[in-house]
Order: structure tokens, then sequence, then C-alpha cells
């Protein structure tokens, strides 16, 4: 934030609010540090003094608080923060109001509004990721009851049904710990696609895929990633050849396939699907050992997706709206032991008894996406520019 020392005071600039214009027809919508935003007066609410801004362009003024999680809502932040915090420690909804002496529907309506920021920052900070290999995996799940009231022919629930099998898919890059996408839906070739778009919208070039031995993932990955040849006219009677869709040629994906009778282990094989030159010369070994481990985490977290629990969702929308916040709250605001770094020496500080002796570190700062260890509350309130406004501003 920028600072301007004059006299010996420490004053704001104008542009150092980072609050950007709510006004759509204003000049400066959404654009932030562009110094048309002053704060013009404060106001007391049960969680402190807020302030009220204007912009200088259009006249518009607005709460400190818009476009955040915490807007318009009369419940004090801290219990709004330990809501959503007891969301992600695998409390069920039934404790988190106990506990809080709130209704569940008003939980419900906290996490829609987490989830929201949540995507906005996905969509933000995850963009031309520079990963080299990504791992596939999805995890077994159901709502409101275990098997569908209708079905495909494989007992699959169907794309646009609210029971039933409903999986959750995550594409986790193994390099820097990142959650790079994750979807909830059945287990069929129409959520693979869209895990694997979503995947390649979000990184750079053509990395390397790994998964289990699902059938739909080769045909997900050749739909994303492929070229299209033209067969020439002969000139010969009957009708054209159609054009030719066939694999880049710089896809690897590889599988990992497990046999398994009465659910128990027999058998762990790889296959070399596409890319097995490219794939020797890459160096990388199949495995998918790491987003399996991200599945345990997100069972330990998130009280839906626990093994025979009671507290499943009853709605793909809910349990699609924790499974976002927990990704968002993953990458920017869980430090990963894996990235701690050692304090030197003369770093380490004496806090009571306690000596810190690692700089916790985020895959989001793995990454290079952000530079610090997010605090909850800026999950919450984390604003940002349009991304088309964002080349020109820097």
């Amino acid at each position: 934030m920028d600072i301007s020392r004059t006299g010996g005071l420490t004053m704001r600039t104008p542009k150092a609010w980072g609050q950007p214009c709510p006004h759509p027809d204003c000049a400066y919508a959404q654009m932030i540090n562009r110094g048309n935003i002053r704060a013009t007066s404060t106001y007391l609410t049960q969680s402190g003094k807020r302030r009220i801004f204007q912009c200088t362009k259009c006249g518009t003024p607005f709460s400190e608080t818009r476009d955040t999680v915490f807007f318009d809502l009369k419940t004090p932040e801290e219990k709004v923060m330990m809501a959503l915090k007891m969301l992600l420690v695998k409390v069920d909804l039934a404790g988190i109001s106990f506990v809080l002496g709130v209704t569940e529907d008003t939980v419900l309506a906290w996490l829609q509004r987490a989830a929201h920021k949540a995507a906005e920052i996905n969509a933000h900070l995850l963009r031309d990721l520079p990963v080299t290999q990504v791992q596939l995996d999805e995890m077994w799940n159901f709502i409101a009851r275990k098997h569908a009231c209708e079905t495909d022919t494989a007992g699959e629930s169907l794309p646009d049904s609210e029971d039933g099998r409903q999986g959750v898919w995550i594409s986790f890059a193994p390099e820097f710990r990142l959650m790079i996408a994750a979807v909830v839906g059945p287990r069929t070739l129409d959520t693979a696609k869209e895990v694997v778009a979503a995947t390649k919208a979000r990184v750079a070039g053509i990395p390397a895929f790994f998964s289990d031995g699902f059938t739909c993932s080769l045909a997900a990955l050749i739909a994303a990633f492929h070229v299209v040849t033209t067969v020439a006219r002969t000139g010969k009677r009957g009708r054209p050849r159609k054009p030719l869709c066939e694999p880049h040629p710089d896809l690897v994906y590889g599988q990992l396939v497990k046999q398994k009778k009465q659910g128990k282990l027999l058998t762990l094989s790889t296959r070399v699907v596409l890319g097995a030159e490219r794939l020797t010369q890459l160096g990388f070994t199949i495995s998918t050992a790491l987003v399996e481990r991200v599945n345990l985490t997100l069972r330990q977290a998130l009280a839906p997706l626990a093994r025979k629990t009671s507290s499943f969702c009853k709605d793909r929308e809910r349990l699609r709206q924790r499974v976002v916040f927990f990704q968002a709250f993953y990458n920017v605001a869980r430090p990963h032991m894996s990235w701690r770094l050692s304090l030197p020496d003369q770093d380490q500080h004496i806090l009571g008894l306690i000596q810190p002796k690692w700089l916790p570190r985020t895959p989001a700062m793995a990454a290079g996406l952000t530079d610090h260890v997010w605090t909850f509350r800026e999950l919450l309130t984390a604003k940002f520019e349009p991304i088309h406004n964002q080349s020109s501003s820097g």
C-alpha cells in the first residue's frame, strides 16, 4: 500500500485505498488505485469503525465492505468468520447452528457469499500457470441419497440429477501443491471434459497429465488438446472425408491402473497412453499420489465428504460451494508444510515460550501468485479489477 510521509506524519495518498468505484457507468468503474477514491467519513458497526468512500469522478459514495462477504450484514464479522472457519474443519451445519446461535439457512447464505468470493479469487489468480504436470482424480461422494432415482446404464447420476453419486473432481499441480480446478458432478465423460477444460483455461501450454484408469479421461483430454487435420479433396465421386481430430503432438498422458478385488488392492501398474517419447524426455514418473493425498485433506476438512456421515449435502450446489471455498482457502490461506522455509538463527524471535523456526508458505506463494499467507479476512474481502483491465494497468 502506497504511503507518503510529509512533515514526519504518515498520510495515505488518495490512490492507496485499494477500493474500486462500484458505479457501472463511471469511467473508473471497478478500477483500483487510479487516484479517484477518497475517504469521506466513518460509521460504527458491531465490528468496529468502517469507512465511507466516494469516487471523485462520478460522486458515488459506497461502504468499505461493498463487494465483500460482510456487505450489508448485521451480524458481527467475527461470528461470520467463525462460522465459515468451522465449515472448513469438518463441523456440520447443525453443530455450527448450535454453537453460534444462528439458523442453518443463515450459515448457508454466508457460505454462498464466501463461495462467490472464492470463485472470484480463483478466476483472478489461477491464470497462465507455469505447470509442467497435472494429476487428475475424482473422489466418490453422493447427494441426498446414494442411489439416484434416475441413472444411466452405468448406474451413474444423470448430468442434471440432484441426487445419487456425485464425485468431486480435482485437477492438481504437484510441483506447487496447487489445486487448479475443482468440479462436482457424476462420473461421466461430460464432467471429465468440464474438469479438463477448466484446467486448460488456467495453465500455460500443454502439461503432462496423469490419472487413474478412468476410460473417459483420454477422450476428455483429446477434446481439449487436439489438432484438426483437413483431408484434401481427391476429385473422385463420393462424399469427401471429414476432418480428422487427433491428439496434440505435445500431449502426454499416463495412467496408474489399480486392480482391486473386494476392496483390496491386487496389482498396481502404469500405462503410457499418449506421448511416450516426450514423457521420457521430461523424465516424469506416472503417479497420482499427491492428488489422492489432497482427496484425504478434503475428506478431513469438509463434513459432507466424510465417510459414513449423516452430514451429506442435500443439494449439489451446496457441495460445489463448499469445495470451491475450500479450494481458494487451500491455495492462498492454508500454509503447506512441504513449502515452509527454515528461518536463520538471527531471524528467530522469542515470543513467550514459542520460538518459530519456520517461515510458512502457501501453494500460491510457491507458484508466485501471492507474496504472503493470506489472512482469513483477506480471503473474504479481496477486491480485484476486471481481467480485461489488468493488462493495461499492470
